[in-house]
């Protein structure tokens, strides 16, 4: 096993551990239905969703709480749902609908959609804009070549996911740029937009995520 292969592994272990000590097996499961029925441009309910997921709507309610984000409009439509927010910085494109993640959100969206698609951000430390273009299986360009991810991966005690989690992953132009944030959260991790997408493709595959796992890609927005 290569020294790559195994850092690989190691940061699919870990999310999963992230994941599993997290949330529960239903919270897991509502973030791709969460994502596909984002995906598709249309207002999101949670009639709409416990459709798709075959739960109670108060099943559906209950496990939406854990999302801090979240919340209702007065027509009971789900709002904070992959949008702009303090903590969800960077922007990906897929077939004219942009939805807003952390980095390696927007790595997994693909394998989760079934679609290509375009993340976009600007490195905290710099400024330079960072433009990723990433398909199911592959990251066909990063730009500039040299940019990473920030992340961290807790395997338990988190309260708000948002916040404590996606709030910290960010893409970077370089390791460089990276270093001071490494610096202020020594618990956490940098990887090349490469490992960290293989990361994400190959425990979105284990989680049962994968839109592969679902039969066809989500429907074009």
């Amino acid at each position: 096993m290569t020294t790559t292969e195994r850092h690989i592994q190691d940061g699919v272990q870990r999310f999963l551990a992230s994941m599993r000590g997290n949330l529960d097996a239903t919270e897991r499961d509502l973030l791709p239905v969460l994502a596909r029925l984002a995906a598709d441009d249309e207002p999101v309910t949670l009639a709409r969703l416990a459709a798709a997921t075959a739960w109670e709507a108060d099943e559906v309610r209950a496990a939406l709480a854990t999302f801090s984000q979240l919340g209702y409009d007065e027509h009971g439509r789900i709002t904070g749902l992959f949008t702009r927010s303090s903590a969800w910085s960077v922007a990906f494109t897929v077939d004219g609908t942009t939805l807003y993640g952390c980095a390696s959100d927007t790595l997994v969206l693909p394998v989760i959609l079934g679609r290509a698609g375009v993340a976009e951000s600007t490195c905290p430390a710099t400024g330079e804009p960072i433009r990723v273009e990433v398909t199911p299986t592959e990251v066909v360009s990063v730009d500039p070549p040299q940019a990473v991810v920030s992340k961290v991966r807790p395997t338990e005690g988190v309260t708000d996911l948002l916040t404590e989690v996606c709030g910290l992953g960010h893409f970077y132009s370089s390791p460089e740029a990276a270093a001071g944030w490494l610096a202020e959260h020594p618990e956490g991790f940098v990887d090349t937009v490469a490992d960290d997408f293989d990361i994400h493709r190959r425990a979105a595959i284990e989680l049962g995520w994968s839109a592969a796992a679902h039969g066809k890609p989500s429907p074009a927005g």
